[in-house]
């Protein structure tokens, strides 16, 4: 972790808040950006202060009091678990406090992520796990190690030989991809169909397990070595891979459980750590990035146990026969199929965390689906030219109709719990491209510096933008010299040339930053934005669209169509794990309305907010999949992917993501007279929703309602008075947390005994003052005024100020 220490040359004037700007280069995926950020001050002199705190009270990663108790406080020095400011640093677990006097060759080490300073006004402690300080700010090699490569090498390094190259036969722990159900005549393993409950036998259910089970272990055979299971993502939203390897089989095992299918756990702990994904929210558990992992190893024979558990309950337990039974969403092996769902999920989940990896990181793994044909095109140009490089977008009427939104309760074939319930919405007539907008016209946009104005980015994007210092697409990779303006594309385990003709890969944001342009081009009255979820159910084609499928099953063509045979017939796409890659727009007949590629492909994005309908009930087996994201910043995305399979290419899938997040996510321009027949939660779309970490570059607001800073929101200043002054009730009788299993009461004073720990090291003091680093709403800086004379404490956010004094 940096430790920073204030100059004198600028002191905090007393009884005031002040704003300054400290300006640190931030490694990142693009290489180094400056980022500047203001701090609100206040000062206090209080009966007592400390020389040094490094606080957890209010860092844009810090953990909630859920988390807490996960943090390894004892053995690992005082703070461990505690995170650093996501602008300074990628990321930090443990550090040791040295008072300012001290002589640098006397500091202890410190586990941190490495960070750069401008000009070195301040001074940071920059050492790695293995790594110490050399002289006036040198480090030697070992310094820029991180915290989470302390799971590195843990064997002498024949786990890493093991994971490196094609992958032995000891490695899939089910059965083996070349004899699998749903492998194919080329030797890749697709997806098989969708199952249908109505009559499930035990052959059936082991078929589609197997499927499952196999498809995720030959694309985790993938990652090529150790360090690619425990290195996290670049953006830090998810855990590292070792955490998924592990998740799909430990759900199956709680979920069973839960359902009373199974009667104890199989590994108790692994089913605790591997239990909780998560999704980039505020509370978001990311200091589990830093903790010491099981080993692959480890993992991976656990796996094995899983399997063997699931497939024994399959071929035994008395609820399913070899004649077949209906499975319903009260039958215990409801459990079971929601486990084959959830595992794909992540099997597309996690593609999009491997296409993220560093690529010598990845490799492609024997059986996997090939890439689209297309994707073997050699002599593609750099410069591309609209109607030779990529088509023409033209826009195609569609006439008004009432959609019917929502799955039938006896539907025979898995749902999660948002799938089912009614809407009915009125849609007015409306004009949606042709196609979905390819990388070539996204290039447009690029080479015309949209990722340089302002006016086209809402508050959120703009914010987002800033500070990931987004100039292109994620999966766009410069292959020449910079302001060339030349792209190769990422995909999944290899770099290809450019696909001009394929749908690009944006967020949300990007896609309304082009849709704002695209009509400030165009230089008329008309206004493009992004389809809904409503008019997305106009464009199906009627054969497979929801009315066809409430009338008949076999409809929903994912019930009867593999992998393999999905690009087949008049209705054809890419979808189901056909193909590894995406494909050039158009490549499949049109829907009937005239649209290409409504279905796989790419998600699209839409207007809608991820809402529930009418008639929405949790699932007793997994009651928080999907309450926690109707919250106003999710945004839904229709039709699926090409590697979207089982119930996610499903009509009646509803699926989500925030707003800043990539998922083989594209979009299609749409046109309207009046207002988008959208579902919003709150008032307007996305409008100040921005996540947490993606919060860095908005200006200070003033404490209101409006939470378009989330560290400025009411909401949040609560969240925090109730972390750090839990006992504020204790007169009225109100406890600090409503009881309940697993309540975590550990979490209570956590800044306060975050104080108390730099008590008893009794530092050395040269002038017995504190510097509370991140202060929040003053925990910590009223503890450490039991025991030195002053205490400077600030913070980034202004009614936190304002309400600690």
């Amino acid at each position: 972790m940096m430790l920073s220490r204030v100059p004198s040359k600028t002191p905090f004037p007393a009884g005031r808040v002040v704003s300054t700007i400290h300006r640190t280069k931030v490694a990142t995926s693009r290489g180094h950006s400056t980022l500047a950020r203001g701090r609100h001050v206040a000062k206090s002199s209080l009966p007592g202060s400390a020389q040094w705190l490094l606080s957890s009270n209010n860092l844009p990663n810090a953990p909630s009091p859920a988390c807490i108790g996960r943090s390894r406080l004892l053995g690992d020095g005082i703070g461990a678990g505690i995170s650093a400011w996501s602008t300074c640093v990628r990321s930090a677990a443990t550090f040791t406090i040295t008072p300012m006097g001290s002589n640098r060759k006397n500091r202890s080490q410190s586990t941190a992520a490495v960070a750069e300073e401008e000009d070195g006004d301040l001074l940071h402690l920059t050492e790695g796990a293995a790594g110490r300080v050399t002289g006036t700010g040198g480090i030697d090699a070992k310094a820029h190690k991180e915290d989470w490569m302390i799971n590195l090498g843990r064997d002498s390094g024949r786990i890493n030989e093991w994971l490196t190259g094609p992958r032995s036969y000891e490695w899939y722990t089910g059965v083996h991809p070349s004899q699998c159900p749903g492998v194919c005549s080329d030797g890749a393993l697709r997806s098989l169909p969708l199952p249908n409950l109505a009559m499930v036998t035990r052959k059936a259910a082991r078929e589609y397990f197997d499927n499952s089970w196999a498809l995720y272990e030959v694309m985790f055979a993938g990652l090529n070595g150790e360090e690619p299971f425990y290195r996290p993502p670049v953006h830090g939203l998810r855990h590292p891979q070792i955490f998924y390897y592990g998740h799909t089989p430990c759900l199956y095992i709680n979920k069973l459980r839960v359902s009373g299918v199974l009667e104890k756990p199989v590994n108790a702990y692994f089913e605790s750590i591997f239990e909780v994904g998560v999704d980039e929210m505020l509370w978001d558990d990311m200091h589990k990035n830093d903790m010491v992992w099981p080993t692959v190893a480890e993992v991976h024979e656990y796996r094995k146990q899983v399997y063997e558990t699931v497939v024994e309950a399959i071929e035994t337990h008395p609820s399913l026969s070899d004649d077949g039974v209906l499975v319903n969403q009260e039958h215990p092996f409801w459990a079971l199929f929601m486990g084959f769902e959830h595992e794909r999920i992540h099997l597309e989940t996690s593609s999009v965390l491997f296409r993220e990896t560093p690529l010598h990181l990845v490799q492609t793994p024997h059986h996997w689906p090939p890439m689209h044909p297309s994707s073997k095109r050699s002599s593609l140009t750099t410069q591309p030219t609209e109607s030779v490089d990529f088509p023409s977008n033209r826009m195609v009427s569609v006439s008004g109709s009432n959609v019917d939104l929502g799955k039938p309760a006896d539907f025979p074939s898995y749902g999660w719990d948002n799938e089912y319930g009614e809407r009915r919405v009125n849609v007015p007539d409306f004009q949606a491209s042709e196609n979905m907008v390819t990388n070539g016209e996204f290039f447009q946009f690029v080479t015309d510096g949209g990722y340089r104005n302002e006016k086209y980015w809402c508050d959120d994007g703009w914010a987002w933008r800033t500070h990931r210092n987004m100039k292109w697409p994620f999966f766009w990779e410069p292959s020449g010299p910079s302001g060339s303006n030349e792209y190769s594309l990422r995909a999944i385990f290899e770099v290809v040339p450019m696909q001009w003709d394929w749908p690009v890969d944006v967020n949300y944001y990007e896609a309304k930053a082009y849709c704002r342009w695209k009509a400030e081009k165009e230089r008329t009255s008309r206004s493009y934005r992004l389809l809904t979820e409503a008019e997305h159910h106009l464009l199906r084609s009627k054969e497979h669209n929801l009315n066809a499928a409430r009338q008949d099953p076999t409809a929903d063509k994912v019930m009867v169509t593999a992998g393999e045979q999905f690009p087949d017939g008049p209705t054809g796409s890419n979808l189901n794990l056909a193909y590894s890659s995406q494909n050039p727009v158009g490549t499949y007949p049109a829907s009937t309305s005239g649209h290409n590629d409504v279905t796989g492909n790419a998600w699209e994005w839409t207007e809608d907010h991820f809402n529930p309908l009418s008639g929405f009930e949790v699932h007793h087996v997994y009651e928080d999949f999907s309450t926690p994201c109707f919250d106003g910043k999710h945004s839904s995305i229709v039709g699926g992917s090409f590697i979207s399979t089982g119930d996610e290419a499903s009509v009646f899938a509803r699926f989500h993501f925030r707003p800043h997040f990539l998922q083989h996510s594209g979009f299609r321009l749409v046109s309207s007279d009046g207002e988008a027949p959208a579902t919003h939660l709150f008032p307007g779309n996305f409008s100040g929703q921005v996540a947490a970490r993606d919060e860095g570059a908005l200006p200070d607001a003033v404490m209101s309602n409006d939470d378009s800073n989330v560290y400025e929101s009411i909401e949040l200043r609560d969240m925090y008075l109730g972390l750090h002054f839990s006992s504020s009730g204790a007169e009225e009788g109100v406890k600090p947390i409503l009881p309940h299993p697993n309540c975590p009461e550990y979490g209570l004073r956590f800044p306060q005994r975050v104080a108390e720990l730099l008590c008893t090291l009794k530092p050395e003091r040269t002038n017995n003052r504190a510097l509370d680093i991140g202060c929040a709403v003053g925990g910590s800086s009223f503890e450490l005024a039991k025991h030195f004379d002053h205490v400077e404490a600030f913070d980034f956010s202004a009614s936190f100020i304002e309400t600690a004094k």
